[in-house]
């Protein structure tokens, strides 16, 4: 019988790349993971800090029932109040009284600051105007 040889350099060469991919696709997966990871965990915050202040605002309309609670509305009737957090963000609530007492809330918007980066040049739409040339 005679041997014949086995060639191993496509095989090899296969195996080589599933490998690169494999681990490629591994370090893909981990980065991934851990961004959803922190958008979670920046959503999570998000949502506890809006209802810590929808229930500050919810307390506020139980004192605002109190019979024995004396409130200011403004000019047009309305009992205006804001809450704020200290990462910027804002819950405005506009309520007015019913003639039983009964608060009727006819504003309740969430507002975030927000500050313009101002760090990078932005073209404003104007062009240089010409000064024929004269760079002395």
């Amino acid at each position: 019988m005679k041997d014949l040889p086995i060639r191993l350099g496509p095989l090899a060469l296969l195996l080589t790349v599933i490998s690169i991919c494999m681990t490629v696709f591994g370090i893909l997966t981990y980065a991934t993971a851990r961004a959803d990871m922190n958008l979670a965990e920046t959503y999570a915050e998000t949502v506890r800090t809006r209802y810590r202040l929808e229930t500050e605002a919810q307390e506020y309309l139980v004192r605002l029932s109190d019979p024995g609670e004396e409130a200011l509305p403004d000019a047009d009737g309305v009992l205006r109040e804001v809450f704020r957090d200290e990462s910027g963000l804002t819950l405005r609530t506009g309520v007015r009284l019913a003639s039983d007492g009964d608060p009727v809330v006819v504003e309740w918007r969430f507002e975030h600051e927000w500050e313009e980066d101002t760090s990078v040049d932005v073209w404003d739409g104007t062009l240089p105007l010409w000064d024929g040339g004269n760079h002395d």
